[in-house]
């Protein structure tokens, strides 16, 4: 990682729908189905290939498709390097939010009433 954490904000996990993919796959060692995965992002079909193209593409998973008896079934997997990646991405995110909580005027931490109202500098 670098010494500013906006540089390792990996642009490849930076949106949405691929943390919700790559966190829902470090919670499933042994990977998930597609459609498992499907549900458990409340992506579409379309949605979901599109984002998995590039984790794929980027090394960050592997899909696996085999017959389970005469039925076909895709598995997602997150790749050691997936996971390693992911984990520096994570902690500079971290990172960067707490710079971020700490730059906010004390009073708007603890005053829930002033939000949405304009804080003078």
């Amino acid at each position: 990682m670098t010494n500013d954490p906006h540089e390792s904000l990996a642009r490849i996990f930076h949106e949405p729908n691929r943390l919700a993919i790559m966190s829902a796959l470090c919670a499933a060692r042994e990977g998930l189905a597609f459609t498992e995965l499907k549900e458990a992002c409340r992506l579409t079909d379309g949605n979901l290939n599109r984002h998995l193209k590039a984790l794929e593409e980027a090394g960050a998973v592997r899909i696996s498709k085999r017959f389970v008896r005469t039925t076909p079934r895709t598995t997602i997997q997150i790749t050691r390097s997936g996971v390693n990646r992911f984990d520096e991405y994570l902690a500079a995110l971290a990172e960067v939010l707490e710079q971020a909580r700490r730059a906010l005027p004390a009073a708007s931490r603890r005053a829930p009433a002033l939000a949405g109202k304009p804080v003078a500098a």
